[in-house]
């Protein structure tokens, strides 16, 4: 099998990205080690009925970045990774909840509703530098707290798990 490259990986991604399903171009294979599965109430999957990505897939989309502090982190930090509301959509998401589920088995239910633009991201840098499991990496799902007094409650606060290997699209 031949390696794509990054601008090859980004190319198929960003056609995906803006269409509707019916018209997405499939989600090219992951060519490193999987850090995200997406199952469930999805139409775009790679393998098998997931859509499956490696960091570079992930690093090929679109990026946001907001600075903001945290309950878990000191000072104000910034956060670099991919919008929920982009990954959704990328991978066809028809459901009204997303079970988050980390590393450790630890879950945790989002509502779909939460995906909005200048919503949360699924975080794989943490002031330029990318997080490592013992840094809550290699994803976090972060909302942009200090953006949003909405964002700063224990439900909010529940929803950012860290170490996130799983979403799961549910009813």
């Amino acid at each position: 099998m031949t390696r794509l490259g990054p601008y090859v990986i980004a190319a198929a991604i960003a056609l995906a990205l803006p269409a509707h399903a019916d018209n997405m171009a499939p989600l090219p294979e992951p060519q490193g080690d999987i850090v995200l599965t997406v199952s469930g109430l999805v139409e775009q999957t790679n393998v098998g009925t997931e859509a499956v990505f490696d960091m570079e897939m992930l690093r090929a989309l679109p990026a946001t970045s907001f600075e903001t502090s945290t309950i878990w982190t000191e000072g104000v930090r910034e956060f670099t990774g991919v919008q929920l509301s982009d990954l959704l959509a990328l991978t066809g998401a028809g459901g009204e909840t997303l079970k988050a589920t980390a590393i450790n088995d630890y879950a945790v239910d989002i509502p779909v509703s939460d995906a909005v633009e200048g919503g949360p991201i699924l975080a794989y840098e943490i002031d330029g530098a990318e997080m490592s499991v013992r840094e809550r990496g290699p994803l976090w799902v972060v909302y942009p707290y200090d953006h949003n007094g909405e964002y700063r409650s224990e439900t909010i606060y529940s929803r950012s798990i860290w170490q996130l290997t799983r979403i799961e699209v549910m009813e």
